[in-house]
């Protein structure tokens, strides 16, 4: 399968529309970047992202364009990295749209350390943190809740848990869509995805999911950071997990229900989980306000892991937990009702983001007011032995992307090749080395997540930047990480 390829600017690559194709695919990425995936198809690999990006502007409905952020790689029927808009009278949505981690997302804290008032006690908080927060395998929190509250934390999101004294009502304002998303039924979803979720409200899980103290090492766009108030050296705690076993059950009812639908509507599908139901069906509408529910989940679990990582810090550094704000919480696996510009036209549209963060320019008011002059914060995790960034939404993302950016370095190598090069022990110990604390409940785990597993998130923080969709605003490194 041949895939021609057109160079727009630099860092902006386009497959013209051809065959079955409804848009063009579009590219953010740089001659490496491009190369890569071209390899990819030149191998003959079935799974590669490149033919994910036609196979999504094939489907009913799409507009503008098939579009991959710069840390595009294979996904599940879409790309990591990619983002689908859809009509809402002839569109579809797809479970391969949002992933099986619905509302996996980054949320930030704020803290009034320093990273000299770090160095002396890093290992007793990176120890504090490892026992108050639960991660790993099934790991259970907490939280215990009955049939009719999980109803509940499914409908409310983070209020849900803030009610309960997890956080402050302050907290919301400071959350992507205030930590709720109407149109939540919790009767579609599943007795089984809700007796997965009983005791996993609170738990940070395993994979790439992590909790990070991190340092700013660098500022570089001074507005931006004023209003989002960060400085230079100082101390955030990063928070990276999703819905739980709840949000991969939903998925895989869903992938069942959705493949029935495709044959029903007469959908062509070119891969499996790329089944999918017009928006407006019942099989569409059904798996919608399901997924609704996943948000919400995700939603309470980052808000119940930030009250315990203020008890944490609370507990080795006295620091009153109200002075340790929320910065953002944003999700990059969703699909949710926006309203964009589509040829001059304001138009309600059914954004899915795979492994792609919300990025809301200037004036927005889905942007918090203290934070609208500059535009949305967007939270890019890059690897336990790198770096992440806080970049901003632009008004050209707005136009190009449907406000949409990066979520992370994306991965260079598959789980099970990284864990045939690395050891987990080794890189605990390398990291430690270059004074980078890795608190662990999995070495094979550690060693899935090796820094080398991943992209240079440098590089794709700055494509982005460089293509004018997403600006940089900070830059900070790891000082400890808490892992499954």
């Amino acid at each position: 399968m041949g895939i021609e390829i057109k160079k727009i600017t630099p860092y902006l690559w386009e497959v013209p529309k051809t065959g079955d194709m409804l848009v063009p695919g579009r590219i953010y990425g740089d001659e490496e970047t491009i190369q890569h995936l071209l390899k990819d198809i030149e191998m003959g690999k079935e799974w590669n992202a490149l033919k994910q990006v036609v196979n999504v502007a094939c489907l009913p409905g799409i507009q503008k364009a098939s579009l991959a952020m710069a840390d595009i790689h294979p996904g599940y029927g879409f790309a990591i990295g990619g983002v689908g808009a859809f009509d809402l009278e002839n569109g579809v949505i797809s479970v391969a749209g949002v992933g099986f981690d619905i509302n996996c997302g980054v949320r930030v804290l704020k803290t009034p350390l320093f990273k000299k008032d770090i160095e002396a006690k890093k290992e007793e908080i990176a120890n504090q943190l490892f026992r108050d927060v639960p991660a790993g395998v099934g790991s259970t929190g907490e939280i215990r809740l009955s049939m009719h509250e999980i109803d509940e934390a499914l409908v409310k999101g983070a209020s849900f848990a803030v009610e309960r004294g997890y956080g402050f009502p302050e907290d919301i304002e400071h959350i992507e869509e205030n930590g709720k998303v109407e149109n939540a039924r919790p009767e579609n979803v599943s007795i089984k995805a809700k007796e997965r979720q009983f005791k996993q409200v609170g738990t940070l899980g395993s994979g790439n999911h992590y909790l990070e103290v991190q340092w700013i090492e660098e500022i570089y766009d001074n507005e931006a950071a004023d209003a989002y108030g960060i400085y230079k050296d100082q101390i955030l705690i990063a928070i990276h997990c999703g819905s739980r076993a709840l949000g991969h059950q939903i998925g895989t009812d869903y992938l069942k229900t959705l493949e029935s639908a495709s044959k029903k509507y007469h959908i062509p599908i070119r891969e499996r989980e790329l089944v999918c139901a017009p928006f407006n069906s019942p099989e569409g509408q059904a798996y919608w306000t399901a997924v609704n529910c996943g948000i919400n989940c995700a939603f309470a679990n980052r808000q119940a892991i930030s009250h315990l990582t203020r008890k944490a810090v609370n507990h080795v550094f006295g620091i009153d937990m109200r002075d340790i704000k929320l910065l953002y919480d944003v999700g990059h696996n969703t699909v949710k009702l926006e309203t964009h510009d589509v040829d001059g036209i304001e138009k309600k549209l059914l954004i899915h983001r795979k492994g792609a963060t919300r990025a809301f320019g200037p004036g927005r008011i889905e942007v918090p007011l203290d934070y609208r002059d500059v535009g949305q914060p967007l939270l890019v995790g890059g690897t336990m032995g790198t770096a992440s960034y806080i970049l901003r939404g632009t008004e050209q993302g707005m136009k190009d992307c449907f406000g949409s950016a990066v979520h992370g370095a994306g991965r260079a190598l598959s789980r099970e090749q990284a864990k045939k090069r690395w050891r987990g022990d080794a890189i605990i110990k390398e990291l430690a080395e270059k004074g980078i604390i890795i608190k662990t409940r999995s070495k094979p785990g550690a060693a899935e997540e090796a820094p080398g597993a991943y992209k240079d998130v440098d590089r794709v923080v700055n494509i982005m930047h460089m293509a004018g969709v997403n600006k940089k605003v900070a830059k900070m490194r790891p000082l400890v990480c808490v892992k499954g």
